[in-house]
């Protein structure tokens, strides 16, 4: 099997039943996800070998983290033990024209005091062919930087291909910092995804004519951006999903790919949004396993876009699809029509 690790943070969600506001919630939902979290899982049901790298605490919360990880078939033998607490989100759904709303509770958790000794990289990338993470995770503290760094040094001195999707989180990090951090990162990467807001947030890097509060998104734009952060990088893809809002409960979504200086669309899709959370997620899932499975650029993108299209039509983080269910709707069934 293929073997792809990711790194981060996996968080305990909690979130108030259905649409309801923090105000009204009795009580909670508790899920588990976090970027890199739901990445593993993703490439899991793909049937990759999915490696996820965290720190946990070694107490029945951390367990349950642990366990649910397990559940969905993610390798997790290198995930450090320790610490104080598991990392906390709530996560209110929004619908129609009120927005989805996240807080974060997360200071002083296992992964964010976590420390360089904690993870033995040689060990982990033992043969790997893909190492993933995104901007979350050097946002949780300069110590965390330097550990992705230090991965990322590693992984390309193993010849694996590195990707990041650039998450930029501004409740995290100012964008001042997450730019000079993630440009260091960036030397070590070859396959960057952003989304509309990313590449200008982190690198100063705007479509002129794009205004995404307004729903409008020109194409033309976003071949501009892919192709100046390549130029400034040197990725070999970038990947920029096309996310048209219409209201909460529904957008239009679609992504560009830039390959080898040429600029692939996939197909457009009409989604009735049940949990956005872990879209992109689920994107960079399905553009890693396109590309280790050598899929041609058409494909990799069409597929990304497929699954992650389908992802948010689940509650919770992880994208709980399988492989034939995206060829599916890849190939033009997206009916919904129940299969009997």
């Amino acid at each position: 099997m293929i073997k792809v690790v990711t790194f981060g943070e996996i968080m305990m969600r909690l979130s108030p039943e259905r649409y309801k506001r923090f105000v009204q919630a009795e009580k909670f939902n508790v899920t588990y996800g976090g970027a890199e979290s739901n990445v593993a899982v993703s490439l899991a049901h793909f049937n990759i070998e999915s490696t996820f790298v965290t720190k946990l605490p070694a107490h029945q919360i951390g367990d349950a983290a642990l366990n649910e990880l397990r559940k969905f078939g993610v390798a997790t033998q290198y995930i450090a033990r320790g610490g104080a607490r598991l990392g906390i989100y709530y996560a209110e759904n929004g619908a129609s024209q009120r927005g989805s709303f996240v807080i974060y509770d997360r200071a002083g958790s296992s992964m964010q005091t976590a420390a360089a000794s904690d993870f033995d990289w040689d060990n982990i990338f033992t043969d790997a062919k893909w190492f993933h993470f995104t901007g979350i995770t050097p946002a949780l503290g300069d110590n965390i930087a330097a550990i992705c760094l230090e991965a990322c040094k590693k992984a390309k001195a193993k010849k694996l291909t590195v990707s990041c999707d650039l998450n930029y989180r501004k409740k995290l990090w100012s964008a001042e910092k997450a730019g000079n951090v993630m440009s260091e990162l960036m030397q070590y990467v070859d396959v960057c995804i952003a989304n509309e807001e990313d590449a200008e947030n982190v690198f100063g890097i705007k479509g002129a004519h794009t205004d995404v509060t307004a729903g409008k998104l020109d194409k033309n734009d976003y071949e501009a951006v892919a192709e100046q952060l390549a130029n400034r990088f040197n990725f070999s893809q970038v990947a920029i999903t096309l996310r048209t809002s219409l209201s909460a409960s529904d957008n239009k979504w679609a992504a560009l790919l830039y390959d080898n200086k040429k600029f692939y669309y996939s197909k457009e899709y009409a989604i009735h949004i049940v949990d956005r959370v872990g879209g992109g997620d689920s994107f960079g899932a399905g553009l890693i396993y396109g590309n280790v499975m050598n899929f041609e650029p058409q494909k990799i993108v069409e597929f990304a876009v497929a699954a992650s299209c389908l992802k948010q039509t689940i509650e919770g983080d992880f994208n709980h699809i399988a492989i034939e269910e995206v060829e599916k709707l890849m190939n033009g069934d997206a009916s919904g029509r129940v299969s009997r």
